[in-house]
């Protein structure tokens, strides 16, 4: 089954990787998806905005990912998220509230400075499937 396979997971929904990398990679019933930037997955382009604009979009493109994978924002367990600047923690922190409930993904958020294509947030996670 797929759930025992390492299967690559991959949806017109979200960014087309531009790297050697999956969006995500189905293994023993987790998932494992990619950073994902701020990029229109239509479009290909980076919707530099502000750090709230960016995170919303970042967490949209993982949202696609999920479900193309069978899952959800609800099952992940882990997450990591790179800042550009640490001090945006607060707004990032508040789009983040948004999009998960209690219990709450352990996470990770560094200051990372030099981002793909100046990204002011990258984000990666790892879910149930």
């Amino acid at each position: 089954s797929i759930a025992t396979m390492k299967a690559a997971i991959n949806t017109p929904d979200a960014p087309r990787p531009s790297a050697p990398l999956s969006q995500a990679i189905v293994q023993d019933g987790f998932i494992f998806v990619s950073g994902q930037g701020a990029i229109n997955p239509r479009t290909g382009a980076y919707e530099k905005g502000t750090i709230a604009a960016e995170t919303t979009r970042v967490l949209q493109n993982i949202s696609a990912i999920l479900a193309a994978a069978g899952s959800s924002l609800g099952a992940v367990v882990k997450v990591n998220v790179y800042l550009r600047d640490i001090n945006d923690f607060a707004a990032m922190n508040e789009v983040y509230s948004t999009y998960f409930t209690a219990p709450y993904p352990a996470r990770t958020t560094i200051q990372a400075g030099a981002l793909p294509r100046g990204f002011a947030v990258e984000i990666d996670c790892i879910a149930r499937q």
